[in-house]
């Protein structure tokens, strides 16, 4: 973090902008399985299928703006995706007494939140080049301050209203969406456009199903990042409703995901040591990640305790203090002109997970509390484990040392 001092002004604008804007985020997400299941009286099942409608709205997001990024260009994703987005979270407030309506914006939040963020990521790897692995761990470091901010205050806010939650990610996404208006006009004036001409697009743009036949480079690693994201959903769709049948209140879970967003800050250093030490490439990083998940996992299914479920958390956030830089900034190294795509295409079968999941755990929970849940997020990290072994087989010629 040292270094930031070296990186330009709009940079540290762009930092303080994604912080703002993940704040935003975290006033919701946490709770979106709370306010079906308690506001709305609403099984978990039913809380899974609203994060499953939400993430099905995800996956085509994330390939449709990976598709498009050379056709409609990295502005017209972003403050579009980002706009739209913001719409649907202010109209939420009113769809929640209707449950289909609610399903539907909830899927309109999903994509157009998720449509955006391949453009964000390939517009990084693409202006910052030569120091993007760094620049990448450091906007994941300002989004997760962004997060324990959020949560700090995401369950004192659920006490008092949880559409009140709705409506503040609502304007703070609209202004998000106007940094990037200003920010990106701005960058075109200064250095003409961004985005790949229409002319020179011709020229080197594969046709996307033969970029999918190069399935080395993304398969594994994108399966590994589905189990992992599988497997998560253990926290919204078996602690969360856990923790609200023992009796405890919201604030309780929330601390959990406050937690997260403090370790991913203070914790960069113990990060550091386990790159220099055990990982110090991105292949190695993402099977480290895994491993840790599943420890947190283990942990959750072994103890039924709040402070079984801190020290899983923190287990669970050294992994993803891993993982989430290491595939955007791996994907941009290794597939140029065509990281857009990859990156859709990687982040859409991540989400793919958060579909599954989610409903299938609420089952499970349904039927027998948390052990099933946690169970089986046990057996699908291991999974994970195994994709990113074979993704790192396939891609050994591609070693890059990031210690």
């Amino acid at each position: 973090m040292r270094g930031l001092a070296s990186y330009p002004r709009e940079v540290k604008i762009f930092l303080v902008a994604s912080l703002i804007s993940s704040a935003g985020g975290a006033l919701m997400w946490p709770l979106i399985t709370m306010f079906v299941f308690k506001v709305l009286g609403r099984t978990v099942t039913d809380a899974g299928l609203a994060v499953l409608v939400m993430s099905l709205g995800g996956i085509f997001g994330q390939l449709l703006g990976g598709s498009l990024y050379h056709r409609l260009g990295v502005k017209r994703l972003i403050v579009g995706g980002v706009g739209l987005n913001a719409l649907f979270l202010l109209l939420l407030p009113y769809g929640s007494g209707h449950w289909h309506l609610f399903l539907l914006l909830m899927c309109l939040i999903g994509f157009f939140n998720s449509m955006a963020l391949p453009a964000i990521q390939a517009f990084i790897g693409f202006r910052f080049t030569e120091r993007r692995a760094e620049l990448f761990n450091i906007i994941y470091v300002a989004n997760n301050i962004g997060v324990a901010l959020g949560t700090a205050i995401s369950g004192f806010l659920a006490q008092i209203s949880y559409n009140l939650s709705f409506i503040l990610n609502g304007l703070i996404s609209a202004l998000f969406a106007g940094f990037f208006w200003i920010y990106l006009n701005k960058v075109q004036k200064t250095q003409g456009k961004f985005h790949v001409e229409k002319k020179k697009e011709h020229a080197h743009k594969k046709n996307n199903w033969n970029l999918m036949l190069n399935y080395k480079i993304y398969l594994f690693m994108g399966l590994g990042s589905f189990f992992i994201w599988l497997a998560n959903c253990v926290w919204n769709n078996g602690v969360s409703p856990y923790t609200i049948s023992r009796g405890m209140p919201e604030w309780n879970y929330s601390i959990l995901w406050t937690l997260n967003g403090i370790l991913i800050f203070v914790a960069q250093p113990l990060i550091s040591w386990v790159k220099r030490v055990f990982a110090a490439t991105e292949l190695r990083q993402m099977t480290a990640s895994a491993i840790f998940y599943m420890l947190g996992y283990v942990m959750i299914l072994g103890f039924h305790t709040y402070p079984s479920m801190v020290l899983a958390m923190v287990l669970i956030t050294l992994g993803e203090m891993l993982i989430s830089p290491a595939i955007p900034s791996f994907i941009s190294d290794h597939t140029g002109k065509s990281a857009p795509f990859y990156l859709g295409l990687v982040g859409g079968m991540g989400v793919a997970g958060r579909v599954v999941g989610p409903y299938a755990m609420g089952v499970l929970f349904d039927w027998n509390g948390l052990v099933p849940v946690a169970a089986l997020a046990v057996l699908i990290s291991i999974l994970s484990i195994a994709s990113f072994l074979i993704h790192g087989l396939f891609n050994r010629d591609k070693v890059r040392s990031l210690a």
